[in-house]
């Protein structure tokens, strides 16, 4: 078998950014590379698959143990976050870590430091895969792309291993909430599924946030300095007292565990005009219904204060909180604590200050939870992922595996 950690390695080595600013699926041409990859590797192990026009690979491997077994699933994402570049991941191999600082060595001077990141202790003496400080690494999703594959791959070569139908699903853009707008869970065919898609060791989740995007236009009106009296509106300065309106302490810096949160993640513009936009979350519904309506009265203050037509604002659902959806099937969170214990990790049932793919394929009818893939501080050059955590995760797939075939 490949080993784990070349998989992943080849994996990382393809850019597959998202574009949040593309309307086609997938949002970017390059995600289609890693996407006709997985296809060709799962067809050269002789496994059903197919790879539809909007990027959804999907292959299923049939029972061994007869009729009457539940199909479960298993899915991960290909694409990278637009928050930092993909293209050109040069990773670091770090045997044996020392439980001190790591040099980024293609940044001078930047380390990944456990004071910073006291996670990193907990992996003292394995071996971690971490960026070199020019990238983020693509843990999130390839770490569970590589898992399941590896998982696929012991299926096929070990026919004596005991299995009900197994499906496997990976999809694009789910970094950009439309991982799954378009995924047809009728003809994936799994009666449960799992996203391979949390972090450290031991994560398992079904509890989201319900997530929201907010876009937000301000017209200004530029006169030259001299004149300018009176006169001029800028935008910029607007968009300052915009999110001056927002309360403080509900930024992603000051909340944890339930708390939702404003979180300011694009700004450009000049005195003319400016664009800026959010994203808003919130586990609690009604909270999350608030926090829509808070915004929105942002916006009509200001426009009352400026004039009509100052700020423009769109406000867009993403996802929303699958627990009402996965909680009447609660034996498939008991199913996922059993595969961890079998695996000797303790599971930590926590809910996901984020979203998966899983949240809207739970409201399509496909109950789906989120196990952990291992890595750590995604999106962004401080991501690492520890090589012994994919091991366990897709030990822990094998074990799921074997509980719904019995």
């Amino acid at each position: 078998m490949e080993k784990i950690l070349d998989r992943f390695l080849r994996y990382v080595s393809v850019d597959t950014q998202s574009n949040e600013e593309s309307e086609s699926q997938p949002s970017a041409a390059k995600e289609w590379d890693l996407l006709k990859m997985l296809r060709d590797e799962l067809a050269a192990l002789g496994v059903e698959v197919t790879l539809d026009e909007y990027g959804y690979v999907m292959a299923s491997i049939p029972s061994n143990v007869g009729e009457g077994v539940p199909a479960v699933g298993f899915i991960a994402h290909v694409d990278t976050a637009p928050d930092a570049s993909g293209k050109d991941v040069k990773p670091q191999i770090i045997e044996k870590y020392d439980g001190g600082a790591i040099d980024l060595k293609g940044v001078p001077g930047l380390q990944l430091r456990p004071e910073e990141f006291p996670e990193m202790l907990h992996y003292v003496g394995e071996t971690l895969i971490t960026t070199d400080g020019t990238t983020l690494l693509g843990a999130d999703d390839k770490a569970g792309v590589a898992e399941i594959m590896t998982a696929v791959q012991y299926l096929v070569e070990h026919p004596e291993f005991k299995h009900g139908p197994v499906k496997i699903g990976f999809t694009p853009d789910e970094e950009i909430g439309r991982g799954v707008v378009k995924f047809d869970v009728k003809r994936f065919g799994a009666d449960y599924a799992y996203t391979m898609d949390g972090g450290e060791l031991g994560e398992l989740e079904f509890e989201n946030f319900n997530a929201a995007g907010a876009k937000v236009h301000v017209q200004g009106r530029n006169v030259h300095p001299g004149s300018a009296k009176g006169k001029m509106r800028n935008a910029i300065l607007i968009g300052q007292e915009f999110n001056s309106l927002l309360p403080v302490e509900q930024r992603p810096e000051y909340t944890e565990g339930y708390e939702g949160f404003f979180h300011l993640i694009s700004f450009k513009g000049a005195v003319e005009e400016a664009d800026f936009a959010y994203i808003i979350r919130d586990h609690d519904r009604a909270k999350f219904e608030a926090k829509k309506e808070l915004i929105a009265q942002v916006a009509a203050f200001m426009n009352a204060k400026y004039g009509e037509g100052t700020v423009q604002l769109e406000v867009k659902d993403s996802y929303y909180n699958m627990r009402a959806q996965v909680e009447p099937h609660y034996h498939i969170i008991e199913k996922a604590v059993k595969a961890m214990e079998m695996a000797g990790v303790k599971a930590k049932i926590q809910p996901i200050r984020g979203g998966t793919d899983g949240a809207n394929l739970s409201f399509k009818g496909l109950p789906c939870p989120n196990i952990f893939a291992g890595g750590l501080n995604f999106h962004g050059k401080m991501e690492f992922v520890p090589l012994k955590s994919m091991e366990k995760a897709s030990e822990v797939i094998l074990n799921l595996i074997t509980l719904f075939a019995e």
